[in-house]
């Protein structure tokens, strides 16, 4: 993901808007990382607090969050090493549950 930062494409990360009640302020970002993980991490720098409310203490995947890198559900929801890569869009919604 490096080369990419270098070449100025990065992965869009978007949110829904019931993150704004936990990170007030969060809007669809521009980062790099080469997972989910560091993506999140590199979320966290700009959101100050949303790297708690997307993982757990164990940095685990929260239960009531979902991650999708391109339409696609991560796989790894324990380590997020899910690859992420340039022009990615990455979309981290709350997960709706009920019946």
């Amino acid at each position: 993901m490096a080369d990419c930062k270098a070449k100025g494409r990065m992965a869009t990360v978007h949110f829904t808007t019931a993150l704004e009640r936990f990170v007030p302020g969060i809007e669809s970002i521009e980062v790099s990382g080469d997972s989910a993980f560091e993506v999140i991490c590199e979320i966290e720098k700009h959101f100050p607090g949303v790297r708690g409310y997307i993982l757990q203490e164990n940095g685990a995947l929260r239960k009531h969050v979902n991650i999708f890198i391109n339409d696609h559900s991560i796989e790894d929801t324990r380590h997020l090493s899910d690859a992420a890569a340039c022009d990615d869009e990455i979309h981290i919604i709350q997960a709706l549950s009920g019946g």
